[in-house]
């Protein structure tokens, strides 16, 4: 059994990677967006030179596929995917969201997670997660106002919507939470992880990012109607 892989994360603010081996995690992170395709290569060498080991020596790479911050999940892709090739590597990606998810049930205990991503734009990315021996998806991954976000049960919820998006969110969802917890390359690794053992790794040229909106931005009229509304 593989017991190797390179994992980046970028589609919030921070920017980590993390290394699995052996069952030990080693991460780095940076915070800021707009420096992320400049710090995660450094950040991937300085960890496989603090661990002795080459790229080559990894099972996969795994990256956080979104959704998210639309250049940051491009970023991890294309990094992931040229890493990949380069090696002679397979991808395992990770849903974001499930990683945020992950790492709130290490947090917590919780077995039923609703993450939650604040999306811009007056929305959010969310999905709903339950551990039973594994993950479950209860509801996909999903753009929508915050408001429209539809629980399922009593979850625990996480992300950075519950900070950015609170008041507007369904009155469930204000009351205790975890809100300081973005994915993170160290969930990412451990997930993909699981992927590859279970024979989910995809070849590197199936790397493909989870996009969930098509536009970036609003129109000046599309912002008005929305703050009407």
């Amino acid at each position: 059994m593989i017991s190797t892989v390179l994992a980046l994360e970028t589609s919030s603010e921070v920017a980590s990677v993390a290394l699995l081996h052996e069952g030990i995690v080693r991460s780095r992170e940076t915070t800021g967006v707009q420096t992320h395709s400049q710090t995660v290569l450094p950040m991937a060498q300085a960890l496989l030179a603090e661990a002795g080991l080459s790229l080559r020596d990894c099972g996969a790479i795994a990256f956080g596929c979104g959704p998210g911050s639309f250049t940051g999940v491009r970023t991890a892709c294309g990094i992931s995917q040229g890493l990949a090739f380069g090696a002679g590597l397979p991808v395992t990606p990770v849903v974001s969201l499930l990683a945020l998810a992950h790492a709130c049930r290490k947090a917590t205990g919780a077995s039923d997670v609703l993450a939650m991503l604040d999306a811009r734009m007056g929305e959010v990315y969310w999905a709903q997660y339950r551990y039973d021996n594994g993950w479950l998806e209860v509801s996909a991954p999903t753009l929508s106002r915050p408001h429209e976000v539809l629980p399922v049960g009593d979850p625990v919820a996480t992300g950075n919507a519950l900070v950015e998006h609170g008041a507007a969110l369904p009155p469930g969802l204000r009351r205790a939470g975890v809100p300081h917890l973005v994915p993170h390359a160290v969930e990412v690794a451990e997930l993909g992880l699981l992927a590859l053992d279970q024979g989910r790794a995809l070849p590197a040229a199936e790397a493909q990012p989870l996009y969930l909106r098509n536009k970036v931005a609003l129109t000046t009229a599309e912002r008005q109607a929305r703050a009407g509304a």
